[in-house]
């Protein structure tokens, strides 16, 4: 598995001010990616124990609100471990910061039973869809992707969306 950079203090991936990890490589390569560097699975740099130890790090200013993982595409297969590891990793370090995680897999469809879910506070879901394009949404790209609280969704076994709009699984 391989990461594409890190940002220390980033402030559009998320709400607060955030440490930003891009992973390496993404199968759906939507027209009009804000990230195409990031497609290529050879590309960037190898993820391991050091980068999430740096990511530790990094996140442990008080300022630090929490970590988001993007991409490339970090619930692919090839990176799906390497995501829940980390993902895991923060949570046991910072319980009270949240973790932000962009996929273009849908939750209800294809996470539903992925370990990485447990670590996973707000999962920002749905391919890219440049013909839904709207730059004024918040945190999203295209009006068909959604923002999830991830725990109430599991609680109630339905998609809740952040900030407690709800729809049908």
């Amino acid at each position: 598995m391989r990461y594409n950079k890190i940002r220390k203090m980033d402030i559009s991936n998320g709400p607060g001010v955030r440490v930003s990890i891009f992973m390496q490589g993404c199968t759906f390569k939507c027209f009009n990616c804000f990230n195409p560097e990031t497609h290529d699975f050879k590309g960037g740099k190898e993820f391991d124990d050091s980068v999430i130890d740096k990511v530790i790090e990094l996140a442990s200013k008080d300022y630090i609100a929490g970590l988001s993982i993007l991409g490339g595409e970090p619930m692919h297969p090839i990176n799906i471990e390497g995501t829940m590891r980390l993902a895991k990793r923060f949570k046991a370090t910072y319980p009270e910061k949240n973790v932000w995680v962009w996929t273009g897999f849908l939750m209800d469809k294809d996470l539903m039973n992925k370990e990485v879910l447990k670590y996973v506070d707000v999962l920002v879901d749905g391919q890219y869809k440049d013909e839904l394009r709207n730059p004024m949404l918040k945190y999203k790209g295209s009006t068909n992707q959604r923002v999830i609280d991830v725990k109430q969704s599991l609680e109630k076994n339905k998609i809740v969306l952040y900030e407690n709009e709800e729809v049908p699984v």
